[in-house]
């Protein structure tokens, strides 16, 4: 019965496309943050944890309820506090432990003594009220990334396996909540923590999906939002259908990097010329498939292998990566490999589609995906097929309000940071959200590989120019940043 009430008010909420603007904690029932102790994993040195009520459905402000919890680093510098700075990971993924990560990254002391650094749950992820589809363990493998399809029939067979995903979602014990477990909802989140912790205004940092979320807080708060940084970003539509197949662009931009590197350290094996790397990509590609690996890695997996190891560009990275590929061409067994529990698993996955299905209306038809594997597996053949493989949106409701796209109205406070190579969120979508915000925003575009660069890629002139705006509001004019370390 449970199940069959929350189907019903997910078709209802699903039934009328709603536009609702930002709505300020102003005029909402004034949130409280109830300080709690941490739970145990984010239990980290100088991390405090909240908890606050917020609207399920903002259209709604006195109804039907649902939590998130916060962290704070807290600043340990008063006569230097400016405010807090509120954070996303990207994903969408749990951001409670984020502040944590960022000191350990190297966020400079300077921004830690001006801001509280904020972290959160989104909600229906970690923490904050998290969402499940009850994916089986093999419905869970693939994880966010569809596989590689090599064929129609491939696509086809995908696609009866990710919707018997979707109605699992909408089926789920938390699927009342599913409508409105939206990036729009989670700005209005952030802007009500912002009221909760008596600020009249915050400034944000994000990276990958936390650029949409940034870009979206944006737009509907321009007049709370202070200095918003984005870094390593989706394009101006988030991540949905074309913001997806990117990744397949982005794996082209970027493996010049290992390739280059790799013919550059023959003890692996893979070629002594960056045509001969690539090659051997394909090579290694065909073999697996015809062969899996003694741990199961097909040429499906191994594509995908690829294109998360892309994602640093440093020797540390490119030495594990060029080792699982000589591992795999030797026959010899894998590096090691550290996964996450299979419970939390569970509940990025069911959370992340919750939000990026919510989001905007992904196309229905099979054969539209169907053609964009056919296009993408010759555009992009290292991971095109993948990246433009069919998802679950493909059989979500229709969203429940129209999608907030980045906006020029405002104040000129928006900062992109992007590397010129990155395999997940590609130069190319990031200039489409530069372009949607017009004068309001600069970007600083490094000449780097990876995802993700202030404090990640360690280009200093990335870097202080950053550090910079956070402190001083100084935001730069467009600029290009040259490969050089911090």
């Amino acid at each position: 019965m449970r199940k069959s009430l929350a189907l019903a008010a997910v078709v209802t909420a699903a039934a009328a496309l709603v536009a609702v603007p930002g709505v300020s904690s102003a005029t909402t029932p004034k949130a409280e943050v109830k300080w709690v102790a941490c739970p145990a994993d984010v239990a980290l040195e100088g991390l405090e944890c909240g908890t606050l009520s917020v609207p399920l459905d903002y259209r709604s402000p006195e109804g039907r309820k649902t939590e998130v919890m916060i962290s704070r680093l807290a600043s340990k510098n008063p006569s230097k506090r400016k405010g807090i700075l509120l954070t996303n990971p990207g994903g969408p993924a749990e951001g409670l432990t984020f502040p944590f990560v960022l000191k350990a990254l190297g966020l400079p002391q300077s921004v830690q003594d001006a801001y509280d650094v904020i972290g959160m749950d989104p909600r229906g992820l970690g923490y904050s009220s998290p969402s499940t589809c009850d994916m089986t363990d093999e419905q869970m493998a693939d994880g966010s990334v569809p596989p590689y399809a090599n064929n129609s029939a491939e696509v086809r067979q995908r696609a009866d396996e990710v919707k018997k995903i979707a109605e699992q979602c909408l089926r789920s014990s938390s699927a009342e909540a599913l409508p409105y477990n939206t990036t729009a909802n989670i700005a209005r989140d952030l802007d009500t923590v912002r009221g909760a912790l008596g600020e009249k205004k915050a400034s944000f940092l994000g990276y990958s999906y936390g650029s949409y979320l940034g870009s979206v807080y944006a737009t509907l708060f321009p007049k709370t939002s202070d200095r918003v940084v984005i870094d390593s970003n989706l394009p101006k539509t988030g991540w949905d259908v074309e913001g997806g197949r990117l990744m397949g662009r982005g794996v082209e931009d970027t493996f010049p990097d290992f390739a280059k590197w790799a013919a550059a350290h023959p003890e692996y094996g893979l070629g002594t010329t960056p045509q001969q790397v690539r090659a051997k990509f394909f090579d290694l590609a065909v073999r697996l498939d015809e062969k899996p690996s003694v741990e199961g890695i097909d040429g499906r997996l191994f594509r995908f292998l690829n294109f998360s190891g892309l994602y640093r560009t440093d020797d540390v990275a490119f030495t594990k990566l060029a080792a699982s590929w000589k591992a795999l061409d030797t026959g010899q067994p894998q590096p090691p490999q550290e996964y996450p529990e299979v419970p939390r698993v569970q509940a990025l996955l069911a959370g992340r589609l919750n939000v990026i299905c919510g989001d905007s209306a992904w196309p229905k038809s099979v054969g539209t995906y169907e053609r964009n594997v056919a296009v993408d597996r010759v555009r992009h053949p290292m991971f095109g097929a993948a990246a433009a493989n069919i998802q679950p949106c493909a059989f979500w409701p229709k969203p429940v309000e129209k999608q907030v796209l980045p906006s020029g109205k405002g104040p000129r406070n928006v900062l992109l940071v992007q590397n010129e190579r990155d395999p997940a969120t590609p130069l190319a979508g990031a200039l489409t959200t530069r372009r949607a915000f017009g004068d309001r925003a600069a970007m600083i575009t490094v000449d780097h590989g990876g995802h993700g660069s202030y404090v990640i890629a360690k280009n200093k002139c990335a870097d202080d120019k950053v550090t910079e705006y956070l402190l001083g509001g100084r935001r730069p004019n467009d600029t290009k940043c040259a490969a050089e370390t911090s």
